[in-house]
């Protein structure tokens, strides 16, 4: 009985260990898209990228 608890035993861990690396890719993911996103924002909003672009659009869209 002791041989067949360890053999689940050891497929058990050896299944386990692998949600955890699952988790932490995709906790780096995530932590890589909100640096990207972080660094748009601040060039969008130091360059007024944004109010230009939407400057432009409605210059085009309503004739003045």
């Amino acid at each position: 009985m002791s041989r067949r608890f360890i053999a689940q035993l050891g497929t058990w861990v050896h299944r386990s260990g692998d949600s955890g690396q699952t988790t932490a890719e995709y906790a780096l993911v995530i932590l890589g898209a909100v640096a990207l996103a972080t660094l748009f924002i601040a060039w969008a909003t130091g360059s007024h990228a944004v109010s230009k672009l939407f400057d432009s659009v409605i210059s085009k869209v309503l004739p003045g």
